[in-house]
This record gives structure tokens, sequence and C-alpha cells, in this order.
């Protein structure tokens, strides 16, 4: 399988200094909305958003639709009334930014080589901005958004990179492939922490020659490095490891935000086609999807808070699709039904003590079992899924 590379952009592929930038750009927004609103309140407003985003939880919204309703009732004043001053801002002002920031000798070089290579390459930036201020910024870095498979903004990721689950989401989005997988990135605790913590492989990109890098990162170096780095590696040391409960956890508030991206505006259409008698639905996967969480996994769990050392029975839920008539069911609807299923699950995982994790079962198909390994075959489920309703979107929407 090919490798899926995950790039960061400010810092990594692009110099930003952050720093200078950010108040630059906030101060261009805030001249730009004055004969809108008063500076001070604008700018109140943006941190509250901002910091919203980044503590953000709800696969449920956007971390678009988080900031708009922190954003836009703070300045008292609708969306609608602003939308114009702020496209224009993001068509004509924010491009003007481009002189705070160089582009970097190694990035372009080292990304068409990997594009050579055939690797699946995603350009994961944290997800706080438009896509068109993610666009400019790659166009200063010397890219195209259409180079890659996958490029993060605010419209359409719920989770920001503090979380594990941006990653999950990220890789989800790509279609949960099986293979070696790496996230690169400058910032150790936006890049390389919460990646590590759902099981990736990471490289920490700065200007020292390549090196190991203690627990946080697996290798240090520059991109320069980085090529020759992946030129000589067994890639199966980046296979990822998705046996942690931070792992676990991180896919399980990444699939329903995956889900939801996925389906975002789709044809009512394209929910029921089928492409084959023996294959599933979009309809019947998330049915399927729904049913298993409320009557699986959330049995599964509370038979570990009742019982010491539970048996674990695991029903044949492959008959469910005939037998309850899932392709006559409302597609959009039974997601909604799952995300609310999920939120359940969530809530009951969260607050697991680590004494918790390690506690005995037996599984009526794996045997002697722990919770942790339990909830991982909850997560691994999810991934095959998501990969099979990916796959299955690719082809309906052709």
């Amino acid at each position: 399988m090919p490798l899926t590379l995950l790039l960061d952009l400010d810092d990594t592929l692009l110099n930003t200094n952050l720093q200078a930038f950010i108040p630059a750009y906030f101060q261009a927004l805030s001249k730009e909305l004055t004969p809108h609103i008063a500076p001070e309140q604008m700018l109140r407003a943006l941190i509250s958003g901002m910091n919203l985003m980044n503590q953000s939880e709800d696969f449920t919204r956007t971390l678009r639709q988080v900031f708009d309703a922190e954003f836009y009732p703070q300045l008292n004043i609708s969306r609608d009334e602003l939308d114009a001053a702020i496209e224009n801002f993001y068509d004509n002002i924010f491009p003007t930014l481009q002189g705070l920031t160089t582009q970097k000798d190694d990035a372009k070089p080292f990304v068409e080589w990997a594009l050579s290579q055939g690797y699946r390459v995603a350009i994961a930036t944290d997800p706080l901005l438009p896509r068109k201020a993610t666009y400019h910024r790659l166009r200063w870095a010397g890219f195209e958004p259409d180079q890659f498979m996958l490029v993060s903004s605010y419209e359409d990721f719920h989770f920001s990179k503090t979380h594990s689950a941006y990653y999950a989401e990220a890789l989800g989005l790509m279609g949960w492939h099986e293979g070696p997988i790496l996230m690169v990135g400058n910032d150790m605790e936006r890049d390389i922490i919460p990646a590590k913590k759902l099981g990736l492989a990471t490289y920490l990109v700065d200007s020292e020659p390549a090196s190991p890098s203690g627990p946080e990162a697996d290798v240090r170096g520059t991109l320069h490095d980085l090529r020759l780095w992946l030129e000589s590696t067994n890639f199966n040391s980046l296979s990822p490891s998705f046996k942690s409960a931070q792992a676990a956890l991180g896919t399980m508030f990444a699939t329903p935000a995956v889900l939801n991206g996925l389906t975002n505006d789709l044809h009512e259409s394209i929910w029921k086609r089928k492409l084959s008698a023996t294959e599933w639905t979009l309809t019947e996967l998330i049915c399927h999807l729904r049913d298993t969480e409320r009557e699986i996994h959330h049995m599964q769990i509370r038979l570990f808070e009742e019982k010491v050392e539970p048996f674990i029975p695991r029903p044949d839920t492959g008959v469910w699709a005939s037998q309850r008539d899932y392709l006559h069911e409302d597609g959009a609807s039974a997601l909604a039904e799952f995300n609310q299923a999920r939120c359940e699950t969530v809530s009951m995982l969260k607050n697991m003590d680590s004494g918790g994790w390690q506690r005995k079962a037996r599984h009526a198909i794996f045997g002697p079992t722990t919770f942790l390994e339990v909830v991982g075959f909850m997560a691994e489920h999810d991934r095959m899924h998501i990969h099979q309703a990916w796959s299955l979107l690719g082809k309906l929407q052709k």
C-alpha cells in the first residue's frame, strides 16, 4: 500500500512566522470590518470564536458552525450582513499578507518528489481559517490545491489539530486506507503529540540534520532530510498502531464527523442507489452503523459497567439489512440517529479511568479480552465501514 503523507503547511511547507502573521491578519480583518463593527469588539469575538474552535469536540458541527455561533451573536449582527465584506477581505485583502511569508527552498522539490512516488499526500493544516485563506497560503508556498487528496479548512472539519480526532477525520475523509502513514510538521503540540496519540508515525521538521527525536517524534530534520530518510526507511515501521484508548477514542469521535462530511449536500438519489444485488447502499450501511451502535456497542459497554469479567456476545448483524428493510429508510435521518447514538457512546467512554480500560471479559468471537480491546474492535469496525462508504461514494459519484 502507498504511503499516506500528512503535511502541515505553516512553517513546514511555507515560512509563515505565525507570531507576526496572525496579528497582521487580525489587524487587516479588523480594519476591513470597521464600517460594520468596532475593531475592539470584532477582535474579542474573533478570539473567542477561535478559542471555541480549538476546544470543540462536537462532531455534529463543523468548525465554521462553531465559530459562527459565537462570533456573530457577540457582534449582534447577522452573517448575511457581513458576508460581502468578509468575502472581499479574503479575495482582495488577505492576499496582500503574502509579503509576510516566504517560500521554503526544499518544500516544492520534496512535495513533487512525494507525488511522483505515488504517495497519498494531504495538507494537514490547522482548520481554523476559511478555505480561501488556506488556498492562498498554499499558492504562496508554490502549490495548487488540486495537487493534494485533501486540504483541511474550517468549512469541512470538526476538530482542530489539538485533538487526535483531527487526524482520524483527515484519514477518514481520505478513505481510511490500510498501509503506512506519516505526519510531518514543525509544531510539537499540534502536529506531533496529537498524531502520536492516534498511533501515527511522525517527523518533526526543524533546521537540524535528521536524527532520532525521542518519544515525542520518531525522527526530526529538514524536508530534504525527510526525502533521504524515506528513501531508506522500511515502511513497515510507519504502520499505524491503533491499540491505545486515545487512538480508539480519536477514531470514534471522528467517525460521525467523517460521515457527516462525506454526505454533506448529497443528492437523495445517491443514498439508495445500488451498484449490485449483493452490495449495500449508503442508506443500508448507515442504518447498520446506527443499529450496531445502539444495540451492540451500548450493550457491551453496559455489561462492563454491571458485571465482573462479563461474557460479551456478538449478534449476527449481517441479516439486519433485509430483516429490517433498511433500503426503505431515510439515510439522512439514520445518520442523525447514529450521531446521537455515538454521542451517548463517547459520553460513556470519556470518563473511563485507566484501570477501567484493563477490565477483563470473554468475547463470543475473540475469547479472553479486555475493555480496551473491545472498544478497539468498535473503532476498527468504524474504520472498515468508513472505507466502505468512501469507496461506495467514489463509485456512485463518477
